[in-house]
């Protein structure tokens, strides 16, 4: 049955007719007052602030910046890991009618800078003395900047005040004037800013999306559509705050539908957060799921008990039978039906193991990824549902239901969006999601958006059945010197299929033929190196063993069979260090940096190029 979308937008549009996050904020902090919002681990074990709690510290932390000055309109900075002061934070700033900006904690002191001025940031939010340290640098170029907000720790400087005494000016001014707070935010309309997302951006200056509360209210309304995160729902919130997804998935569903939000400060404890809240709702960039694929397999690898090896790899082998007969459409014949359900206890003990047994919907997004990888986790009965979207159409724009998945497409649009390809590919997309324009920025505003459509810069493909697959970034289409087009992303995804490779750079634009920098994954490359008697553990060692430079010369060989001639990898360079966030190569959310790969690593690129 064909989708009315234009029926789909109305019925969004009445659902959320008038209101704003603050009103959601304030529905769910009654109707679950003494139900759990926000828990994180300490030294000591969990802490947390139930629903009545959270809104009591919002409630003193907004009229503590009212006591500071702070007035409608305003902007406030926030440089914080994933804490509970950071959400506290934005939706104070929200409450005193202002706008928040989180600020990604591995900028430069040059892009904090700018991100500061541009917003025109009155306060700024930051957790602890090594964050202050970075303002502090720049202080004679912030002259918008008047204070200070420190979380942890306490500063003789008179522009810093400490988070406890913002929070006692905040309960002195309230208990001056209790109706102030509500008076204050139930002025807010849906037309006003909930944030500045500053797209972290793989070349140039990032640009600032203006993402009202209409924006947010109607794409929950639509994604609840599809996925209905319930009160008590474990979500686990460890993605930049500063991100889009991290901030929708999370921050935003968590107060209008209620879930409890699991704040995890380090990435690195990850799978430990995983393990012991079993989140029902996770959503994982793709690092994430190659990381844990790969940490399975290894340890899989490394089982000296035979019989137990062999009963788990049967018991995957079963799952993915099933999966390649759905993905076909195939029925699923009994045998193969039986062998699978012998399988469940195996799967659903790794499932276990990796603290995904209890999450129906697992999500994948922000970047490529590899089929591979999802169909192995649907083989485990983890069935992971990629989407697509971006910053400029409030996080998500499609969707593979969960009972329908696809695996290699992001599936159709969200209730209510359209979407449509122009004949060069790219997509167009419009409905309730799309961004109010970028800040400050008419003339890139306009190149972008046109009678409400949003020209997203992603090509894409679609099936008859409305299923859409990305196939690269318009501006990253690799064009060879022969007028070849080709998508590097697709080369890279094949290249970090295996699990030595972390990843992957394509190169050979305006070039005779195409080469590849490749990283070592710095988890999987020392234990697979231990597993044939390597004794090295450094990353930097390792990119120079003849033993590592033929796994990877076969790795190239196997995508070099899968693709066409001109596609193909002739060279390969194995860099000697992991690309991160903090070196420059990735974004935050662990995009590539082409231009920064290009012009970092240049004199291995040309190596690989010799003239003549």
């Amino acid at each position: 049955m064909a989708r009315d979308v234009l029926a789909e937008r109305a019925e969004i549009d009445r659902a959320i007719e008038g209101r704003t996050l603050l009103d959601a904020f304030a529905e769910t902090a009654e109707r679950l007052a003494d139900e759990p919002a926000l828990r994180w681990r300490t030294g000591d074990g969990w802490a947390g602030l139930t629903w009545r709690g959270y809104r009591e510290r919002v409630r003193d932390a907004a009229m503590g910046l009212r006591a500071l000055g702070f007035a409608p309109g305003d902007f406030g900075a926030i440089m914080a890991r994933n804490r509970a002061e950071h959400v506290i934070a934005d939706l104070a700033i929200l409450h005193a009618r202002g706008t928040p900006v989180s600020i990604y904690n591995t900028l430069a002191l040059e892009q904090i800078a700018y991100v500061a001025n541009h917003c025109e940031a009155r306060v700024a939010f930051v957790e602890d003395a090594a964050f202050l340290e970075r303002f502090i640098a720049i202080r004679a170029g912030l002259p918008r900047l008047e204070r200070i907000v420190l979380m942890d720790g306490e500063s003789p400087d008179e522009w810093v005040i400490g988070w406890k005494d913002l929070l006692a000016r905040g309960r002195e001014q309230h208990e001056r004037d209790p109706s102030a707070f509500e008076e204050t935010w139930r002025q807010v309309t849906p037309d006003d800013l909930v944030t500045l997302i500053y797209t972290s951006g793989t070349t140039g200056p990032p640009k600032a999306v203006m993402d009202t509360h209409r924006n947010i209210m109607w794409t929950a309304e639509s994604f609840r559509r599809l996925v209905e995160v319930s009160p008590g729902d474990q979500i686990i919130s460890y993605l930049p705050l500063a991100h889009a997804a991290e901030r929708f998935a999370t921050h935003w569903q968590g107060i209008v539908r209620g879930g409890t939000v699991n704040l995890c400060a380090d990435p690195a404890q990850l799978l430990l957060y995983l393990i012991e809240v079993r989140p029902a709702f996770f959503i994982g960039v793709p690092r994430v799921w190659e990381k844990l694929s790969a940490g399975i397999q290894a340890v899989l690898a490394a089982e000296p008990d035979a019989a137990r090896r062999e009963t788990v790899e049967g018991a995957i082998a079963a799952g993915r039978e099933v999966v390649a007969l759905e993905q076909r459409g195939e029925p699923v014949p009994a045998a193969v039906a039986a062998r699978r359900e012998a399988a469940e206890p195996v799967l659903a003990a790794i499932r276990a193991r990796i603290g995904l047994d209890r999450c129906r919907v697992p999500i994948t997004g922000a970047a490529p990824i590899s089929t591979e990888v999802i169909e192995f986790f649907h083989a485990l009965g983890v069935r992971i549902a990629e989407v697509w979207g971006m910053s400029e159409l409030t996080a998500p724009a499609t969707f593979n239901p969960v009972e329908r998945i696809k695996i290699g497409t992001v599936g159709p649009p969200l209730p209510g969006v359209e979407a449509r390809l122009e004949p060069d590919g790219e997509i167009l997309v419009r409905g309730g999601n799309v961004m109010g324009g970028y800040y400050k920025d008419p003339e890139r505003t306009a190149e972008v958006l046109e009678d409400c459509w949003m020209r997203t810069g992603d090509v894409a493909e679609v099936d008859a059945d409305g299923y859409y697959r990305i196939v690269d970034r318009k501006k990253e289409l690799i064009i060879t010197a022969g007028g070849k087009n080709i998508s590097p992303a697709n080369l890279e995804g094949l290249l970090k299929r295996h699990p030595l490779i972390g990843q992957a750079c394509v190169i050979g634009d305006r070039r005779a033929f195409l080469s590849a920098l490749i990283v070592l994954d710095g988890d999987v490359a020392p234990a697979w190196a231990a597993a044939r008697g390597i004794e090295t553990a450094s990353v930097a060692e390792l990119a120079q063993r003849p033993e590592i430079e033929a796994e990877v010369e076969r790795a190239v060989a196997e995508v070099n069979e899968r693709v066409s001639r001109v596609e193909q990898i002739k060279r390969f360079t194995i860099l000697p260090e992991e690309w991160t966030a903090e070196s420059e190569e990735l974004t935050p959310t662990l995009k590539l940096k082409r231009r920064v790969v290009a012009e970092k690593h240049s004199d291995a690129i040309e190596a690989m190029y010799p003239a003549g």
